[in-house]
């Protein structure tokens, strides 16, 4: 696996394929290479994927305690994206790296050249009640001692023992109390972009998917029936599907946003 040091940080990151960039940003708890793993053998072969681990996951060593802010991860995906030398790529999050990805797309839209996020919406509810309520480390131990072991089999040899009792709360906290994106702010997402929800998706209505693409100026809308948050994981055909549809869709668009000095990396 290879490393690179940026914003303070050193990333570990997963990278497949050859052609124009696409990073694919994960969710929180996870890492991109299990929340991707459905996709990353299709999309390897039209793109250079790059599947970074976000801060306090997996191989990204940080200490929640030392802070933890959405605006940070931020932060790591244009250090991370800058050290690689990407002045533009195809860029995908799901869940917590969804609002990484809205995030990174406000702030310096004419870097992307597409966007695809899942699981995301611009209400702090019901996602802030639900996220405390599943992502308690004395629950997940008692009722669900599975998962408490995949977690400390994917965080702790990297970040310390019981690393992630402590990263779960830390996010959750994140997740409460991170600044908002606002109409305006999505509205200047210029990029070809994606949206898409489960219409099982505790964390995000349908209807508040519905309510971000709207407010996207190139925006499209994909409702997965019978899905839960987890769409790329659960509905894993659909959402191929789906995204090479529009990857094929948006190709002319995504080259002229690339521009003439691009590095495809």
């Amino acid at each position: 696996m290879p490393f690179i040091e940026a914003n303070g940080l050193t990333i570990g990151y997963d990278v497949h394929g050859a052609g124009p960039p696409l990073v694919l940003l994960h969710g929180a708890t996870s890492a991109g290479r299990e929340d991707w793993a459905a996709q990353v053998p299709l999309l390897s072969k039209a793109f250079r994927v790059y599947l970074p681990d976000a801060r306090g996951h997996a191989t990204t060593r940080w200490d929640p305690a030392d802070g933890w802010s959405f605006a940070a991860l931020v932060d790591d995906l244009a250090g991370f994206v800058d050290g690689l030398g990407l002045d533009t790529f195809h860029l995908a999050g799901f869940s917590m790296g969804a609002m990484t990805a809205l995030g990174f797309a406000a702030r310096s839209p004419d870097r992307l050249r597409t966007l695809i996020v899942v699981g995301a919406a611009l209400e702090r509810q019901p996602r802030a009640s639900v996220a405390r309520r599943l992502m308690d480390p004395l629950r997940i131990e008692q009722t669900d001692p599975a998962w408490a072991a995949r977690l400390a089999a994917r965080h702790d040899p990297v970040q310390g023992e019981d690393a992630w009792r402590r990263l779960l709360p830390a996010i959750v906290e994140g997740v409460e109390h991170e600044p908002m994106l606002t109409p305006h702010e999505i509205h200047a997402i210029t990029p070809p972009s994606l949206v898409v929800v489960g219409d099982r998706d505790p964390f995000v209505p349908v209807g508040q998917a519905w309510a971000l693409q709207r407010l996207l100026p190139d925006g499209r809308l994909l409702v997965v029936p019978d899905a839960p948050h987890e769409v790329m994981i659960r509905r894993p055909a659909i959402f191929s599907e789906a995204a090479g549809a529009f990857y094929r869709s948006t190709q002319e668009v995504a080259r002229r946003r690339a521009g003439a000095t691009d590095h495809d990396g």
